[in-house]
C-alpha cells in the first residue's frame, strides 16, 4: 500500500489545479465579452478564427438576456481554441494607439485655447509645427471663437476651430 503512495501524489501534481482552470476560463470569458463589445472594424485588426467570428455574430443576434449569458459561455470555451497571446498583444497595441490618439487630441485642445487667448504669436508658433494649416480660415475662426468668448456665448466657431485644427494635424 505504501508503495502506491509516491505513484499517487505524482499523478496529482501532474493534474491541473481546478482554481486555476476556473480561473483562466473567467478570464477568456471577459476577453470574449471585450472582443464582442468591440465594432467589426476593430475586430477585423484581431487574429481570430472564423468560428470565433461567428460565435460572436451569433451573440448579436440573440436577443434574449439567458440566452446571451449562455451564448457568451460558448464565446468563451471557443477563445480556449484561439491565439491568446496574439489577441492580447493586439488588444495593447490598439490601446497604445487610442492613448497617443487622446495625448495628441489633448496637445490639440491646448493649442485652440493657446490660439484663442494669445492671437498672432500662437498662429506663428502653429504654422511652424503645422504648415499644412489653411491660415485664412484659422485666423477667421480664431476671431470668431474670441469674440463669442467675450460675449459669453456658447457658440460653436470654438468647435470648428477644433475640426480645423485636427485636419491640419492629420486626425
Amino acid at each position: 500500500m505504501t508503495d502506491h503512495l509516491p505513484d499517487e501524489e505524482s499523478e496529482y501534481a501532474v493534474r491541473p489545479n481546478k482554481s486555476q482552470l476556473k480561473r483562466e476560463m473567467a478570464e477568456l470569458k471577459a476577453l470574449g465579452e471585450q472582443i464582442i463589445a468591440m465594432s467589426e472594424r476593430q475586430r477585423a485588426r484581431l487574429p481570430l478564427s472564423p468560428e470565433l467570428l461567428a460565435a460572436i455574430d451569433e451573440y448579436h443576434r440573440i436577443p434574449s438576456r439567458e440566452a446571451r449569458r449562455r451564448h457568451l459561455q460558448y464565446v468563451g470555451k471557443v477563445m480556449r481554441s484561439e491565439d491568446v497571446t496574439g489577441i492580447r498583444d493586439t488588444l495593447s497595441a490598439m490601446e497604445r494607439e487610442q492613448l497617443g490618439r487622446e495625448v495628441h487630441l489633448q496637445r490639440l485642445e491646448q493649442w485652440r485655447e493657446r490660439l484663442i487667448e494669445e492671437g498672432d504669436p500662437a498662429v506663428t508658433e502653429f504654422v511652424e509645427h503645422y504648415p499644412a494649416v489653411d491660415l485664412p480660415s484659422l485666423r477667421q475662426i480664431m476671431r470668431n471663437a474670441r469674440r463669442e468668448r467675450d460675449r459669453g456665448q456658447q457658440g460653436n466657431s470654438a468647435r470648428k476651430l477644433m475640426k480645423l485644427l485636427r485636419e491640419a494635424a492629420g486626425i
